[in-house]
């Protein structure tokens, strides 16, 4: 069972708005977003947390469970690049008080974040909502000065392939612990100068 709503800072509301897809900075803190499913219209909140949020933990355990299943003997391989324990930039989005979804970041070097953990459920899939969580993870790599977004998924998983894609990420070679390991695929955006 995902708790209710239990992040209480960093909040940033997310609203239904009347255009199709923009992004509008209205406030300091806060970004608009608008994301709309086949079937119908979702209004987004989220909210940036660290990975002692509870809500971000029972996503990870979920993701890691689906992950378990795709990654096969492989996964043990994976699952050692993936603790959230030392992850201090970290968003969850909530629809109706239920968390939905989620992602994280964390320093690869001076100029470049990691993204990590990144997990919609799949009967939320389809809405948007990973896109609007990996939209402020970017923006937040941004406010904390970097420059670059990397990441690493694998061949066995295609709907994340296509979300990297359709968000502007380009393949780019096999880093760090994923060099010459066949199912990973790695990605990367430059995020300076939106």
């Amino acid at each position: 069972m995902l708790h209710k709503n239990t992040a209480n800072k960093g909040k940033i509301q997310i609203k239904t708005l009347p255009f199709f897809g923009k992004i509008r900075r209205v406030a300091p803190d806060d970004i608009t977003f608008v994301a709309f499913s086949h079937q119908k219209r979702v209004m987004t909140n989220l909210f940036r947390i660290t990975s002692d949020n509870p809500d971000f933990q029972e996503l990870v355990k979920h993701l890691d469970a689906e992950l378990r299943v795709r990654d096969g003997d492989e996964h043990a391989f994976y699952s050692q690049f993936n603790k959230i324990d030392a992850i201090r930039h970290a968003v969850v989005a909530y629809i109706n008080n239920q968390a939905v979804g989620c992602g994280a970041i964390k320093s690869y070097d001076t100029e470049t974040v990691e993204i990590k953990r990144m997990f919609v459920p799949p009967v939320r899939r389809g809405q948007g909502i990973a896109s609007q969580i990996l939209t402020d993870l970017e923006e937040w790599a941004t406010e904390l000065g970097f420059k670059k977004c990397i990441l690493e998924t694998g061949y066995k998983q295609p709907e994340a392939i296509a979300l990297y894609t359709k968000n502007g990420y380009r393949a780019i070679p096999n880093y760090g612990q994923y060099q010459n390991v066949k199912n990973s695929v790695c990605f990367g955006k430059v995020i300076a100068g939106r």
